[in-house]
């Protein structure tokens, strides 16, 4: 059952040489619960504050396109330029601020939950500034709700405008709305936004939908748009009228297209059986085994559907099993989890000056990730990053995780002796013959290496 270094590694951000993990799984749950510290100390843009930088490049491209060829268009350019090169700075600086949450919480569990939730609802924006707000949709409709109603956060996720602009939502019109039947060239109707939501963030991809089910999600959810300002919004214009039926029922039809036809959909959708299997199965095989029990899956799936679809208590549900803790490590660490559980074994210092710096960042850490096959921000599509352990240790994305390992931790400060690291690392959990190396290595920075790269500390 329990034991506090499977708690800080299996459902944590790794062992610490200073910070004491949680007594239980009562504390777990309270510090959950509790005020998220990280947030306030290393911070990251709310998407309020990131779509302010879409509305002032949103103001020069309008000064540039009524300024052709004069000195005021060239210089909106210039400034354009500036705005994006000050976003992709930023998203560095982010990375950070991410990585020094995982190395300092006291609350690790809330970090892997926020990656967790943020990879099941993958979004990347994919033009101009918008491809850099990865960060701060995570932070405005992921973070907040990783102990709550599944409802709320997908209700959050879908007013976001990196979602909407990651699955082509932004002018899905419907072909009868007052829009669809002005426009002469129509952008149409998207069904991309109400496939995925089905397939990959509610129902699963064996669930019993159909693509009439697709076809009139996708027309109820016309009107989810967002402005040039990168605010969200709802345009009952863009709307499709009339009922749309998702799974047997009924949404909208009584009058003027609405938010709250969406929403309902959106609860109801929540709340499906298929909804709690699919959910259940999925962050089960992210903490514990891409083979997990099926008696600690229903476990939780029976716990989301008996709490209405509440995160928290289907998290608590999985760590009140006995298969959550059974002693072997099965799955190995994606990179992030990787280097931010190296990170914290190191004790880095809180204020890194050379960090301070983002061409730092980018080389210390947004390259050997990318090398590592986890390039930051950046999945491969909606499904997010891959689960299954095969993916991450291929023998170059190994020999990248190697190479960080004997290198970059004595670009951190004073490296640690090895005969310590190795205990403080692992625990009791430490095999024999690493600690053996930990204490035969000829210095301290092949000690170190060894240690981050060996097959026990890549498990968790």
């Amino acid at each position: 059952m329990f034991t506090r270094e499977i708690a800080e590694i299996r459902f944590g951000t790794g062992l610490s040489p200073r910070l004491r993990g949680p007594r239980d799984v009562d504390d777990m749950m309270r510090r959950l619960a509790g005020e998220d510290a990280m947030a306030k100390r290393f911070k990251i843009e709310s998407f309020d504050i990131f779509a302010a930088r879409i509305a002032r490049v949103t103001a020069l491209w309008k000064v540039r396109r009524s300024n052709r060829g004069t000195e005021l268009a060239d210089d909106a350019t210039r400034k354009i330029s500036g705005q994006k090169r000050q976003a992709r700075k930023a998203q560095q600086v982010w990375l950070w601020q991410a990585l020094r949450r995982r190395a300092h919480t006291q609350d690790g569990l809330r970090e892997r939950l926020a990656f967790f939730w943020g990879d099941h609802f993958t979004a990347r924006g994919k033009v101009s500034i918008m491809r850099r707000a990865t960060s701060p949709y995570v932070e405005s409709a992921i973070r907040p709700h990783v102990a709550g109603y599944f409802a709320d956060m997908l209700k959050a996720v879908t007013a976001q405008p990196a979602f909407l602009q990651y699955l082509d939502q932004k002018t899905s019109t419907g072909p009868n709305s007052p829009e669809g039947l002005r426009a002469k060239k129509s952008s149409g109707l998207n069904e991309n936004l109400a496939r995925e939501l089905l397939e990959l963030h509610t129902l699963g991809v064996e669930a019993a939908y159909s693509q009439q089910d697709v076809t009139e999600l996708a027309e109820l959810l016309t009107g989810l748009t967002y402005d040039q300002q990168g605010v969200f919004g709802f345009r009952a214009d863009y709307a499709e009228p009339g009922a749309e039926t998702v799974l047997g029922k009924s949404y909208g039809g009584s009058g003027a297209a609405t938010l709250a036809d969406v929403h309902a959909a959106l609860a109801d959708l929540a709340q499906h059986p298929a909804t709690a299997r699919h959910l259940a199965r999925k962050m089960a095989v992210h903490f514990i085994s891409d083979t997990p029990d099926p008696a600690l899956v229903a476990a939780m799936e029976a716990r989301y559907r008996d709490t209405g679809g509440h995160l928290g208590e289907m998290t608590r549900a999985m760590l009140e099993h006995p298969a959550a803790w059974a002693p072997e490590f099965l799955n190995v660490k994606q990179p992030i989890d990787f280097i931010g559980s190296a990170l914290r074994a190191l004790d880095v210092p809180k204020e890194l000056a050379v960090m301070n710096d983002w061409r730092q960042v980018r080389s210390r850490f947004a390259i050997p990730l990318r090398l590592m096959g986890q390039t930051w921000e950046e999945p491969l599509g909606p499904d997010g990053w891959a689960e299954q352990d095969a993916e991450w240790i291929t023998p170059q994305r190994f020999a990248a995780r190697v190479d960080w390992a004997m290198n970059a931790p004595q670009g951190f400060g004073d490296l640690p002796d090895p005969r310590a690291l190795v205990t403080d690392a692992l625990g009791n959990r430490a095999p024999e013959a690493l600690v053996f190396a930990a204490n035969a290595a000829e210095d301290r920075r092949t000690g170190v290496g060894l240690i981050l790269a060996s097959p026990a500390f890549q498990r968790m």
